[in-house]
Order: structure tokens, then C-alpha cells, then sequence
């Protein structure tokens, strides 16, 4: 039994059939079929059910390909442990951020990191929470950017900034004529809302104290852009993100689209990164964070690391209205210059 027998049987599991795991092995279909023959005679057991259309794990089979992946990831760490010993910024990350952040996010930040860290290869996967916490536990993503809490014992966790919601409305709507919105202002309204999965149409749902069963479903949207296209013509208003909110970000017209945020203390969301507990390459992760927190767009509020904080910051008691996230909450602002609201976008590369 060799490790790339071990391999292979965890690519079947993954992608269920033989000619798409050979493809991830960049191996042909006949070396991954042979192999897995070979596998199973040694262990003396059938690994998988066969069919035409896929494969299935059999009872004892399951078991032996949890215990593949625990191997692999042991010799995983092995070699990250030695690759860290040289240069923990050096190598290539793949790194999973959630759709409702990326977009607004990394172009703000990937100069930055290739700046300092050029021999850091980033690798970017932009998919659902829990797409990117299976993935994550699979080994197949290093770390993580997305909203908190993340919960399971398995998965450590930063908070890194506290992101406020406002509402986004069409020109000349009622609510445009006000400064500030409370969250009662949208109950008689047509809020449009992301479809589910997202992690943000749960925190609307609460803001807004709507309930699943009151939707209507020809008004879900598959990402913040669509959302902000339907207010843009008049269908309803919707709560984006800060970062998605920046002054040029999104691609309507000027004007189409009104902003304004909520009454103070505002709604808004914790953002954290992720990785596995006993991940090797932890001091990997902990300074690509130090990173992002000394690299923040305006409209955000960076969170005090528990160590202390790297850069010349004020700590500031922020209100506890956090969505998704624990209740309380000590933030940082720089002390200069400062930063208010959303004035200012970041510079993309992109």
C-alpha cells in the first residue's frame, strides 16, 4: 500500500467517478482503476460500489478512505513543517473567501501582499460558507476569509474587523429623504434578499425580522450585483455590506442607487479568518491576518488582536449589534488620519 494508492482512493471518493478523479491526478483512467484493483486486493475488501453512472463508498470503505485523508494530511503537514522551517511566506496558500466579501476585499489587498510577500502564491477560491468549510476540513483550502462564528472544534478563528450594513435604495424612493433608516423603517418594504446559502441572507432575514416563509421567490438574487441592479431599477431595496458600498464600487450608474445607513448603533457583521486546528502552517495564516489588519479599507472597523495590536491604533467600545458574531467587542481605529463612513474606496489592482 503506497501513499498515491491513497490518493487515488481519495479522489474517487471526491469526485465519484473514475475519469474525473484521473483527471485531478492528471493520471489516465486505466492507472487509477488498476491502482484501486490493486488497493483493494491488498486490503482484501471491496472500497466502492460500481455502477455506470458513479461510484459509492462501501460501509468499510468509508471508514478507510476517512483514515486516507487523515494519512495524506499527516504527510501534508510534514512537508509543510519542513517548507515552514525555511520561510512560512513562502509557498503557495490557497485561501476561500465568501462572495459577499471578496469582490470588496481582495483587489484592496493583493499589491499589498505581493509586496511584501512575493514569494507567497496565493490561491483564490470564492465560494458559499458551506462549500468553503467542507473544503477547509478536507483539506483542500488552507484558510479561510468569512463571516463569523464558525462553529466546530476542528476550526480555529480571528476576528478581524466588524463590517456595518446600510441600505441601498432606488432613486426617489420614501426612504431616500432620510439621513439614517432603523431596521422598523423596512418592515412595510420590498426588501430584496441574496438566495439560500448565503451566509448574509440569514443576517438580513434577522435585521430585518422577516421570516423565510414571507418571501417572495421571484425576488432572490445570486449575488450582491444583482441585488444592486434590481434596486437600481426601482423593484425594492436591499442592505449591502459596507465594503460593497463605497463610493465607485458596482457597476450602475451614478445616482441609481441611494445609500444610507442605519440608526446608530448600526447593524453589521464580523469578519474572521479560518484554518484548521493543528494546522502546520499556522504562522502562515496569523501574518497574512496581520496583514489584512494593517491594510484595511475605509468604511470597515479593524478588531483588537488578543495579543495586542500591531500598528498605531485606539481601541473604541463599539455597540453590540454585531449579526452573526458574538454580542460584544473591542474595535480599533486609526488614530491618523482618521477615517469616518464610507468616504474613501481602495485603490484596486484589479
Amino acid at each position: 500500500m503506497t501513499l498515491q494508492e491513497l490518493r487515488y482512493l481519495v479522489a474517487l471518493a471526491d469526485k465519484g467517478q473514475f475519469i474525473r478523479a484521473a483527471e485531478s491526478c492528471h493520471v489516465s483512467q486505466s492507472t487509477v482503476s488498476n491502482q484501486l484493483k490493486k488497493l483493494e486486493d491488498y486490503l482484501g475488501v471491496t472500497l466502492f460500489e460500481r455502477n455506470k453512472h458513479q461510484l459509492m463508498p462501501t460501509p468499510i470503505g468509508k471508514e478507510i478512505i476517512e483514515r486516507a485523508r487523515m494519512a495524506l494530511g499527516v504527510m501534508g503537514q510534514i512537508r509543510e513543517l519542513a517548507r515552514q522551517s525555511h520561510d512560512p511566506m513562502n509557498g503557495p496558500l490557497s485561501l476561500g473567501v465568501i462572495p459577499t466579501l471578496g469582490p470588496y476585499l481582495v483587489p484592496c489587498l493583493l499589491s499589498t501582499i505581493r509586496d511584501i510577500y512575493p514569494m507567497l502564491h496565493l490561491l483564490l477560491r470564492e465560494d458559499l460558507t458551506a462549500n468553503l468549510l467542507e473544503r477547509l476540513r478536507q483539506g483542500r483550502l488552507d484558510a479561510l476569509l468569512l463571516a463569523l462564528p464558525v462553529h466546530g472544534t476542528d476550526i480555529e478563528t480571528m476576528p478581524l474587523f466588524r463590517e456595518a450594513f446600510v441600505v441601498a435604495v432606488p432613486a426617489g424612493h420614501a426612504l431616500e429623504r432620510k439621513t439614517h433608516i432603523s431596521e422598523n423603517e423596512l418592515a412595510d418594504q420590498t426588501v430584496l434578499l441574496l438566495e439560500e446559502g448565503h451566509c448574509m441572507r440569514e443576517q438580513a432575514l434577522s435585521i430585518c425580522g422577516f421570516s423565510s416563509s414571507n418571501e417572495r421567490e421571484e425576488l432572490k438574487a445570486t449575488s450582491i450585483e444583482t441585488l444592486r441592479q434590481m434596486v437600481a431599477v426601482g423593484v425594492g431595496c436591499t442592505l449591502l455590506p459596507a465594503l460593497a458600498a463605497l463610493p465607485g464600487v458596482g457597476s450602475v450608474h451614478n445616482g441609481m442607487v441611494q445609500i444610507r445607513p442605519f440608526r446608530p448603533p448600526a447593524p453589521a457583521r464580523t469578519i474572521g479568518i479560518a484554518w484548521r486546528h493543528h494546522y502546520p502552517r499556522e504562522a502562515t495564516v496569523k501574518r497574512l491576518a496581520e496583514l489584512i489588519l494593517d491594510n484595511l479599507p475605509a468604511g470597515v472597523e479593524a478588531i483588537v488582536p488578543q495579543t495586542g495590536a500591531t500598528a498605531n491604533y485606539r481601541a473604541a467600545e463599539i455597540e453590540p449589534r454585531v449579526y452573526g458574531s458574538a454580542v460584544s467587542m473591542t474595535t480599533v481605529t486609526p488614530v491618523a488620519p482618521t477615517l469616518t463612513g464610507l468616504e474613501t474606496p481602495c485603490k484596486s489592482p484589479l
